[in-house]
């Protein structure tokens, strides 16, 4: 059985990946993966070493990291085939004359199937794993988005790194925050609020889940979110002051 080797993902990711502070989001150095030869080749390498894989062959904690990776490796070439570009929305790809976004279009072939983004992510994770932490996980190239990892993730990590993943966006402003009295939430729980219960209370048990000390002191009395709200700009380097 051939194994996924996500190491090279991990170097791309060391050089290119700027982690942000305090609640500030991740952010990736587009333009420099683009301006480089090596790593572009690098990067299609890496996808086209997943593509050679039998998930089905992993086990399961193996195949989550694998179908993340796989994603989140997708996002940044196709956001690096378009660049610059101020927002993933911008790249016009899918099908279908309504359609925006890169998140239709077929990209890869795995196991003789051919998928898209949104074949990853709503027909094989979401389903096949039911694990409402996959929406911290993959990453759509978004300030709004949970961070890209820093990292790959890695079957023998997986649930720290779910739930490390977890924490630090319900933590950040991305994720939830309130202010006088009222709860702002990331619009990914009510666009996704079916994985995580399917009402606004399990949506606000989500967030004292993973709330720390300050947050959940906050949530303690929030009986409703006031408002959803989430950042398409894109989580570029060159523009660090963008959509903060």
């Amino acid at each position: 059985m051939k194994t996924p080797d996500h190491d090279p993902w991990g170097r791309l990711l060391q050089s290119r990946l700027t982690e942000g502070e305090g609640g500030a989001p991740n952010r990736f150095d587009y333009g420099g993966l683009k301006a480089s030869p090596e790593d572009r080749a690098a990067l299609k390498a890496y996808i086209a070493s997943l593509e050679a894989v039998d998930p089905e062959a992993l086990s399961r904690d193996e195949a989550f990291a694998f179908w993340v990776n796989l994603y989140n490796a997708l996002t940044v070439e196709v956001v690096v085939e378009h660049y610059p570009i101020a927002s993933i929305r911008d790249i016009d790809i899918s099908p279908g004359l309504f359609s925006n976004g890169p998140w239709g279009r077929k990209l890869v072939t795995v196991g003789g199937r051919e998928l898209s983004l949104d074949d990853i992510e709503h027909g094989i994770l979401r389903p096949e794993f039911g694990d409402p932490r996959v929406h911290y996980a993959v990453n759509c190239a978004s300030v709004g988005c949970p961070d890209l990892a820093a990292e790959p993730y890695r079957g023998e990590d997986l649930d720290a790194m779910l739930d490390e993943a977890a924490g630090a966006y319900v933590n950040s402003p991305r994720g939830a925050r309130v202010e006088g009295g009222e709860l702002t939430a990331s619009s990914i729980f009510k666009w996704y609020m079916k994985d995580f219960g399917g009402t606004e209370a399990g949506v606000l048990a989500e967030l004292r889940k993973y709330a720390a000390p300050a947050l959940r002191e906050k949530l303690e009395n929030i009986a409703a979110v006031a408002s959803y709200d989430y950042d398409w700009s894109l989580n570029d380097t060159a523009e660090p002051e963008n959509g903060e």
